[in-house]
């Protein structure tokens, strides 16, 4: 971190030029932190890392930023034994401080929204259901099941939830049972399931809300470590 002591040495010597080299710093550092967020395990195809507060040069001093909002889009996130797209992810994190010789940080509280699109869902799944908004609320899943040599495709609407703080779980409200016995069992067998959702380390999913752009989850952590 030898670049930033020499910011924060420069600064001391050229005040007036205290702006452009706190937004300097202010930039550097945002490209360390977002190294951080890879080196946590988070795989995406973009980070952006901002970070709030003015004059920052202080902060970088104190090794303590009062807020860093982290920006992540096509992660690419563990569900079970596959993987899961996450479209979006948002965090604000609050109270970070760093660690190590700046090879890390650790939030005190993490808190944010992720977006997982129906068709991610849908990739995602193992028991080919197709997953789609479902309007007021609910998501439409549908399933094909084999019933006495012929195949039944049914489409149920489903109430998403959080589990356990790490888990999406999607049931069906209803299932028409068509007067066959057994056949309720058989499309929940492909309609309803649950997906283990580990976006970041330390945060749990609060709720899920399905929208007509996607699942929103809801994230929140506290003593969240990135890397170091």
């Amino acid at each position: 971190m030898r670049a930033l002591r020499i910011l924060l040495i420069l600064a001391v010597v050229l005040g007036g030029a205290l702006v452009g080299i706190d937004r300097l710093a202010a930039s550097y550092v945002e490209s360390e932190a977002a190294g951080w967020t890879k080196a946590s395990g988070v795989r995406s195809e973009s980070i952006e890392v901002d970070v709030k507060g003015f004059p920052f040069l202080t902060q970088a001093a104190a090794e303590r930023f009062d807020e860093v909002d982290v920006r992540a889009t096509g992660i690419q996130a563990q569900a079970g034994d596959r993987k899961i797209r996450v479209g979006e992810l948002d965090v604000v994190l609050r109270d970070v401080t760093v660690t190590g010789d700046w090879t890390g940080a650790r939030a005190g509280t993490a808190a944010g929204t992720a977006l997982i699109s129906y068709a991610d869902l849908t990739a995602a799944s193992e028991r080919e259901a197709t997953v789609a908004y479902g309007g007021n609320g609910k998501v439409k899943v549908t399933g094909s099941v084999q019933i006495l040599g012929r195949t039944l495709t049914r489409t149920v609407l489903s109430t998403v939830t959080a589990v356990n703080g790490d888990t999406i779980r999607f049931r069906a409200d209803e299932v028409p049972g068509e007067g066959i016995p057994g056949v309720e069992e058989l499309v929940r067998a492909r309609t309803d399931f649950e997906r283990p959702l580990h976006v970041l380390a330390g945060m749990k999913v609060e709720k899920v809300e399905p929208r007509p752009e996607g699942l929103v989850v809801t994230v929140s952590g506290k003593d969240v470590s990135l890397a170091g």
